[in-house]
């Protein structure tokens, strides 16, 4: 009878983090081994299958057929049994990490995740925002919220919610120039950002031609949220996605003189790497922030 061959445990580890970091030495950091060590792991693994895992280049490796198709595997394979010893040692609680865009995060997130916390006790969540692509094989991130068309090779994307945009101001503001009766009425105002290809588009459909935009000076605020606080403040009419000020809305803070919303077929996102699909916790996150958006009328 034939024997099967010894299933190498640690060099699947080690072949892990080389596919993860894409360099023997980094991975030899991370793992505490001598490039020397990692090297003899990943041969040891490579002789195990019969097949040649990274292409060695001077200073560079990338990985074969057969390592791109085993790494997520083995990545996911990994995270499992971190969870299943986790488990074991009574080591309930987890965190979660998410990385956002601000003013998602300030406007719709922030205000929910306590619901998630209530329904998932054990899962701590860490949000950070940014508006820069986070990448996964290299940052301690579980799921990123983006703002795209979706394509992110790689990585498993669920769609949260179309983007939507029109204008809006503080009543004071309108009212101090007699009141907002057409759409070229808002160009008696400060405009944020009047750089932002959201206002050309929106005053296009609108019928106004020859804004005049590039002429104006340019008001980077950095974040939409940002945008709306100073249009809250009665500093200018800010071009915004309603979904996100609801509140507002409704108390009078901001007045949306028109009904015409304008999209550029973008969207916000959630995205995660493709390999940690079944990882309890994101997959607990991925529910809960799709059914809400769902209650919402995503």
């Amino acid at each position: 009878m034939k024997l099967s061959k010894q299933f190498p445990l640690n060099a699947l580890r080690v072949f892990e983090a080389v596919a993860r970091l894409g360099s023997f030495t980094k991975a030899g950091e991370e793992l505490g081994m001598t490039q020397t060590a990692v090297s003899y792991q990943v041969k040891l693994l490579e002789e195990n299958i019969g097949e040649p895992l990274f292409l060695r280049r001077p200073r560079q490796i990338s990985l074969t057929e057969t390592g791109e198709r085993l790494a997520p595997q083995v990545a996911e394979a990994f995270e499992t049994l971190q969870q299943a010893i986790a488990e074991a040692r009574g080591e309930t609680e987890v965190t979660l990490t998410i990385t956002c865009l601000t003013t998602f995060a300030s406007q719709w997130l922030a205000r929910r995740l306590g619901n998630f916390q209530l329904a998932h006790p054990h899962i701590a969540v860490r949000l950070s925002t940014s508006d820069a692509l986070v990448d996964f094989s290299r940052e301690a991130v579980d799921v990123a919220i983006r703002s795209g068309n979706g394509v992110w090779p790689g990585l498993r994307v669920e769609k949260l919610m179309e983007v939507f945009f029109t204008p809006m101001l503080s009543p004071a503001l309108a009212e101090s120039i007699g009141g907002i009766h057409e759409p070229a009425d808002l160009l008696k105002l400060k405009i944020f950002d009047p750089s932002d290809p959201w206002w050309l588009q929106w005053l296009e459909e609108a019928g106004v031609r020859s804004a005049g935009l590039e002429k104006r000076i340019k008001s980077f605020y950095g974040a939409q949220a940002f945008e709306a606080a100073a249009a809250v403040a009665g500093q200018g009419v800010a071009i915004l996605t309603p979904a996100f000020y609801p509140d507002e809305l409704a108390s009078g803070k901001l007045y949306r003189p028109f009904e015409l919303q304008c999209s550029d077929d973008r969207g916000y996102w959630l995205a995660y790497p493709e390999n940690r699909r079944n990882v309890a916790k994101i997959r607990a996150f991925r529910n809960w922030i799709l059914a809400e958006m769902k209650a919402d009328g995503q």
